[in-house]
């Protein structure tokens, strides 16, 4: 009796087994279908950091962590605001598979693509140092000793540009700086690996310029070719360094290149916050290289090269080390006639402006002053 009713047990347990995997599907199709939906009306959210201000912070990835306990971690440690939103750019972009475990020096400052990048680079056999956008060479240099990675008074020598003990024969650009300025803007930010074991400030300093050697030259040297900027490799690089400074929204990096062009053409003072911020240098009492808010008598006061409020042209060399997207702003600018901008409190936008009286209406009312 039993063997006659085999077939009849098996046809249903494969139908069962069939009506499950179908059932999964499903809800896998459904998942990736509310991920991507997610994805798209937050897109633009993507490139808003967690924090503005930097704060070097050790996060640890155990082996078999998955993707969405990974984004609910990075949100409770303040590296992200939004879980469900890193969670559903790596899955949607097929990145989950790829972080990796691994101990990590992130910071509320970096963007979900730019944390999501450092999180494939947890190899236990490399030393995985992520150096942000947009921070100044000293910087670097204080989240190398806070971490313990490098020595970052050695980085701070090589980056100051005491090349002493460097070979730079592969590094012709750095010829075309101007006598005795730094590294300052040459030092591309990226995530980079270095030997577990005796990996030295030197080993950094050289990865970067190599990295700045395959990323910006070719998209430099084209732009030139092509007409696009008249400006040197030096000059676009301080247009880009504040670009990088000013702007959140990547859309907006192009605008607010052209601003800064216009008001050039125009023989206009710059007037770039960043800038005054850059010559002000460390405040001891906040612990803040990037002093802000800086008040208008304070614009007065800070004599230096590097205060556009005082003195006409572009400052003497970048302010920092910009990433790809504000350096393609620099070479490729918006075309537009604003010549004035000012930030919208807490969204990381800006609006802009033709003329003083439609700025000054933009600052009563956005700004309250």
């Amino acid at each position: 009796m039993r063997s006659c009713n085999l077939p009849v047990e098996r046809h249903y347990l494969l139908a069962l087994l069939a009506a499950i995997v179908v059932l999964l599907l499903s809800v896998a199709c459904s998942a990736d279908t509310m991920h991507a939906t997610y994805l798209q009306s937050n897109h633009e959210q993507l490139s808003v950091p967690a924090s503005l201000t930097p704060q070097p912070t050790h996060f640890v990835v155990p082996d078999g962590t998955a993707a969405r306990t990974i984004s609910q971690n990075l949100q409770a440690a303040g590296l992200i605001k939004d879980a469900q939103l890193f969670e559903a750019y790596v899955r949607v972009n097929q990145l989950s598979g790829r972080l990796q475990a691994g101990a990590y020096t992130l910071s509320p400052s970096m963007t979900i693509p730019e944390i999501a990048q450092a999180l494939q680079h947890g190899r236990p056999d490399s030393l995985t140092i992520t150096v942000p956008e947009g921070w100044r060479l000293e910087q670097v240099g204080d989240y190398l000793d806070n971490t313990g990675l490098l020595k970052g008074a050695a980085y701070r020598q090589l980056a100051g540009g005491d090349l002493t003990g460097l070979d730079t024969s592969g590094y012709g650009f750095l010829d075309l700086r101007p006598t005795g300025a730094s590294l300052e803007g040459y030092l591309y930010p990226d995530t980079y690996a270095l030997p577990l074991q005796g990996a030295t400030a030197a080993d950094l300093v050289k990865n970067q310029l190599d990295n700045f050697a395959m990323q910006v030259l070719p998209v430099y040297q084209k732009a030139f070719a092509d007409g696009t900027t008249h400006l040197t490799l030096h000059e676009a690089l301080t247009l880009a360094s504040i670009v990088e400074r000013e702007a959140v929204i990547d859309n907006e990096r192009p605008v607010i290149a052209g601003v800064y062009l216009n008001r050039l053409a125009q023989d206009m003072r710059l007037q770039a916050d960043p800038t005054v911020q850059y010559g002000m240098g460390f405040q001891a009492k906040t612990g803040q290289w990037w002093k802000s808010p800086v008040s208008l008598d304070e614009y007065a006061a800070v004599d230096s090269r590097y205060n556009t409020y005082l003195y006409p042209g572009l400052p003497p060399g970048p302010i920092c080390n910009p990433g790809l997207a504000s350096i393609r702003a620099a070479l490729n600018p918006a075309k537009h006639d604003y010549i004035y901008f000012v930030a919208i409190p807490g969204t990381g936008r800006h609006v802009f402006a033709r003329t003083y009286e439609e700025h000054q209406a933009n600052v009563k009312r956005y700004l309250g002053q």
